[in-house]
């Protein structure tokens, strides 16, 4: 005889790791938050934003929570690449699994928020952080000034029937013309729904494919120069 005395969830802690950089001599600086992609790490987007680091400010990269087991087994555990959130092509598990990210995010930016003062608040975020990083300046637009996504989509359809106090914000939205990995057409609508919502959105093809690419970054760079951010 088989009885169920009780069934549930427990919760089990995971450390994840970020890092932050200060550049530049000023003492009133923005805050930028780097969201790398799929299989990467710090480790990974730092050097793939090298670019970047030249622009005064406060520079966070923060680790994403999943580990992706390296079947390999040619790298150790903190040398895995993660992922942001669990997605098994459900809408509703695809969303419930960003805002639990996001608040972990928001704990983060404000554990840093306690030790520097930034002026503002930047959210760069590439392909799956891209992702997220959209949901997240959408759902916290209190948090973010400027929000930047490179190749993945700003998922404005989960925000429809909202108040959408987003005229404050800045967006830059880049894509390659030759992405495999994720079609430009979508984020393009998402740009104009977006905009018609209030923000400032600029959305670019560039000739190039789903890598961040020198290409992108500068584009970013002068992007940011163009709205006074450097």
């Amino acid at each position: 005889m088989r009885e169920l005395l009780m069934s549930g969830e427990t919760t089990f802690e995971i450390e994840v790791p970020f890092k932050l950089l200060e550049t530049g001599k000023s003492d009133e600086k923005p805050l930028i938050v780097y969201l790398h992609g799929f299989k990467q790490n710090i480790k990974i987007f730092e050097g793939l934003v090298e670019e970047l680091l030249d622009i005064d400010a406060y520079h966070l990269f923060i680790q994403a929570p999943y580990p992706i087991y390296d079947r390999n087994r040619e790298k150790s555990v903190k040398e895995w690449g993660r992922a942001w959130y669990l997605y098994d092509g459900s809408q509703e598990q695809f969303t419930s699994s960003l805002e639990a990210t996001s608040e972990f995010l928001e704990e983060t930016i404000n554990k840093i928020r306690k030790q520097v003062s930034p002026t503002h608040v930047t959210v760069l975020g590439y392909s799956m952080g891209g992702y997220l990083a959209g949901y997240f300046g959408l759902s916290r637009w209190k948090y973010v000034k400027n929000l930047i996504i490179v190749g993945a989509r700003i998922k404005t359809e989960i925000f429809e029937g909202q108040q959408h106090p987003f005229d404050h914000m800045n967006v830059l939205a880049l894509h390659g013309a030759n992405d495999r990995s994720v079609k430009s057409t979508p984020q393009r609508k998402c740009c104009n729904q977006l905009s018609k919502w209030g923000a400032n959105v600029t959305f670019k093809e560039l000739e190039d494919s789903h890598a961040l690419s020198s290409l992108f970054l500068k584009e970013i760079k002068q992007w940011l120069f163009d709205i006074g951010y450097c």
